[in-house]
């Protein structure tokens, strides 16, 4: 066991409140080991040693190019008269600490008002699950989510975040949640490395501030004040600011809103590696190729209501007959269906729709009647729809009356994430 350094300036040793205390145990390729709780002791040397004594306030496991590696915070408190306790035993949690769903909705409700925004939806999110949430504006997402961070009351139904519940074990649970705010949160004349390190003050074990600044590519901008970030810089301060505490599980509302191409490439691979590093992530976006790319399943909800829920491949596949093309030159739906012996439909401008099964000899009769009409085909799809097809066809209800859900404080700026 390696004990931090404590000594203070000129090599004196403090009156010191806190100390770290770290133990490794090297772990054979192929081995495996089962870590129940470790004991950790320990003495603290001041002036007055009988007036201090060690107790453990909390420990962490981490794992890294096979060692276990485990950090607890000690913190001196005054001894008791008589016989005192020198150890105290903490256990070692894993990363969801054995919990088979690391977020659990059942029959969520929430009205404001005459307006049900939530209505009876429930969801369960796996640990290390990459969930997206979407629906049109006004379906109930924020809502939900603010629900899941405990920031909102829910009217009737459970919702259960690593095992606690949002609101009752809301000091338990915020240490353990990350939360990204779609925009506001920041002091606006505070720049990108003191809200860092501001935030790393309320964890335990933070990421370190500057190399958090460096992944996300706000070295450049490490002396502006918040007020003069890009609104593509202030997206990356905000996924920094929900990623410093390394949680558990993480909200990320609208993450590459205001991005251009490379840097939301970039938050892309800051979502992958999240999900390498088993942290549960909740997706809430309007980029239904981002939820396809990203998320292990997807939930569209509408209304209050789950519309749909499944992976991505099983929300685009279809098992209707019908065969999706694309021209160059607009054509003749009526005398292409004759010719090939099936109803075609103009979706739009040079779109058409085949409504016949997905057969070898149809399509190259299709293929041969638009090299006849010297009309290109562009894009072919069969048996297989987009996400956003799917997102359209079940929330259709024409245009969106606003994001607010009915809420009376619509949106969650201006918001503490830690």
């Amino acid at each position: 066991m390696r004990r931090g350094d404590t000594r203070g300036r000129g090599g004196a040793k403090p009156h010191a409140k806190h100390s770290v205390v770290r133990d490794e145990i090297a772990i054979a390729p192929g081995s495996s080991t089962r870590l129940h709780s470790m004991v950790f002791v320990a003495t603290v040397v001041g002036r007055r040693p009988s007036s201090a004594r060690i107790v453990i306030a909390r420990c962490t496991l981490g794992v890294r190019e096979g060692r276990v590696s485990s950090r607890a915070i000690l913190t001196a408190a005054p001894a008791r008269s008589g016989r005192s306790r020198t150890d105290r035993t903490c256990r070692v949690p894993g990363p969801t600490d054995g919990l088979a769903i690391a977020i659990d909705i059942e029959r969520l409700t929430k009205r404001y008002g005459p307006t049900t925004a939530v209505d009876g939806l429930s969801l369960h999110v796996a640990p290390g699950e990459t969930f997206a949430l979407l629906g049109p504006n006004g379906a109930g997402k924020t809502t939900t989510v603010e629900c899941c961070e405990g920031y909102r009351t829910p009217d009737g139904g459970t919702v259960r975040v690593l095992g606690l519940d949002p609101r009752r074990d809301a000091a338990r649970l915020r240490r353990r949640v990350g939360c990204m705010l779609q925009e506001g949160g920041v002091y606006p004349l505070a720049r990108p490395g003191e809200v860092l390190r501001l935030y790393a003050a309320f964890y335990e074990d933070p990421l370190d501030p500057d190399d958090l600044l460096k992944r996300v590519g706000l070295v450049d901008a490490v002396g502006a004040r918040f007020r003069d970030l890009s609104g593509g810089q202030k997206q990356r301060l905000s996924l920094a600011m929900a990623l410093i505490g390394r949680p558990e599980v993480v909200f990320l509302d609208e993450p590459t809103a205001g991005l251009d191409p490379a840097a939301r490439r970039l938050t892309w691979s800051h979502i992958g590696e999240l999900k390498a590093s088993g942290v549960t992530i909740v997706l809430t976006t309007h980029l239904l190729d981002e939820a396809e790319a990203l998320a292990d399943r997807v939930a569209i909800i509408d209304r209050g209501r789950l519309m749909a829920l499944g992976t991505p491949d099983e929300l685009t596949h279809s098992d209707r007959g019908e065969i999706e093309f694309t021209t160059d030159a607009p054509i003749d739906p009526d005398a292409l269906g004759a010719a090939i012996g099936a109803t075609v439909t103009e979706l739009r401008p040079a779109r058409y729709l085949v409504h016949a099964a997905n057969d070898p000899a149809l399509v190259a009769a299709l293929a041969s009647e638009l090299a006849r009409a010297d009309v290109r085909l562009g894009e072919l799809r069969a048996g297989k729809h987009t996400l956003e097809d799917v997102f359209l066809r079940l929330t259709d209800r024409g245009t969106s009356d606003g994001d607010a859900e009915a809420s009376p404080t619509a949106g969650r700026a201006g918001r503490a994430n830690a």
